[in-house]
């Protein structure tokens, strides 16, 4: 019998979950538990097993029962989200990308950071960390997933401000997603050492209207947790 042929994308794969029993986990479930938290958006859920179970979490210790809304581009980790998180109607999930195509960085952009920032990728071989770019950009294109999700998911919700927002979707894609969610009163960041929030994590250290709440740079690839100053 002939072996079974490899996914056509490293994303039509399930993954373990990254965020799972550590310091990110434990604020995103103090994050979820605050008094007037009511919507959530988690950009980036995968398979529902690691931050999305923090959010979870935390919004059963909360009396007001926030909304949680998870953004999932990946086929089989959305299945795998949604017959998770099933039978809780407060977790809204959205097989949809956060941002569409051209908000996506180009490729000499990535190259840029990565040779002149001292980021994680500077760790990853040029011709990898490109594969990943046109991987998440071709994904998108196939599947006809190229959409102003976090805007759709706004506008289905009646939410103006998300509450409490988490950034750990595509490596390439935070930048774009911070602007959309920018006055959330929580902006939570994975993966601060890497492009995904590099940028993010130095504009939300430097803007008045967020303090730093928490971080690590020796979480995984680093986290951080910001809150409105107001």
């Amino acid at each position: 019998m002939p072996d079974t042929p490899p996914p056509a994308s490293g994303l039509d794969r399930l993954i373990p979950p990254e965020i799972a029993d550590d310091k990110l986990y434990r604020a995103i479930e103090r994050v979820a538990a605050t008094a007037g938290v009511r919507q959530i958006l988690e950009i980036g859920a995968s398979s529902g097993a690691g931050s999305t179970e923090a959010w979870v979490s935390g919004a059963l210790r909360n009396a007001e029962r926030p909304t949680i809304h998870c953004i999932e581009v990946s086929l089989p980790r959305f299945a795998a989200l949604v017959e998770r998180w099933q039978g809780h109607d407060f977790v809204r999930c959205y097989n949809v990308s956060s941002v569409p195509l051209e908000e996506f960085p180009s490729d000499d952009e990535v190259i840029r950071f990565r040779s002149q920032t001292r980021s994680k990728l500077r760790n990853v071989r040029p011709e990898k960390v490109l594969g990943w770019l046109r991987q998440d950009r071709e994904y998108l294109a196939q599947h006809g997933l190229s959409r102003h999700g976090i805007r759709e998911i706004k506008a289905a919700a009646g939410v103006t401000v998300f509450d409490a927002v988490l950034i750990d979707g595509s490596e390439f894609t935070g930048k774009a997603e911070l602007e959309e969610v920018y006055g959330a009163r929580f902006l939570l960041l994975d993966d601060i050492k890497s492009f995904k929030n590099w940028e993010n994590f130095d504009r939300l250290k430097r803007d008045p209207a967020y303090r730093l709440v928490e971080k690590s740079r020796w979480t995984r690839n680093g986290y951080a947790v910001f809150e409105r100053a107001a």
